[in-house]
């Protein structure tokens, strides 16, 4: 079973760049055709998809996000990175990382989440 997990730090300062990282287990993120999503959750909101780099490395980002946002991978560790500049309290969310089938029905796999503070 494929099991996702986040990390990183829980509190940031305003201005500075947001890094997570999605350690997967129990399949590659190389398989076809997978995408590995981020999506975040603001406290009281509901959920809002970043971005998610695809299993042969193209990367895709919310048009909202995209001047912020930048998704990396690393196939020797199996992980998948986010990165946020210029952060506000307002990027204050919960952040998940999840895998995309790519069938259009969604997320068929997720992490727990870890809630990122944005704060002085």
């Amino acid at each position: 079973q494929v099991q996702l997990q986040e990390s990183g730090p829980g509190l940031v300062k305003p201005s500075q760049t947001l890094s997570l990282t999605c350690t997967v287990s129990g399949g590659s993120i190389t398989t076809s055709y997978y995408y590995w999503s981020w999506i975040r959750q603001p406290p009281g909101k509901g959920l809002e998809w970043m971005g998610a780099i695809a299993y042969e490395g193209s990367d895709y980002y919310s048009p909202s996000l995209k001047s912020r946002t930048s998704i990396s991978r690393d196939t020797s560790k199996n992980q998948f990175s986010l990165q946020l500049s210029s952060v506000t309290p307002e990027d204050t969310a919960v952040y998940y990382c999840a895998r995309d089938p790519g069938t259009g029905y969604g997320m068929d796999y997720w992490g727990k989440g870890t809630l990122v503070t944005v704060s002085s």
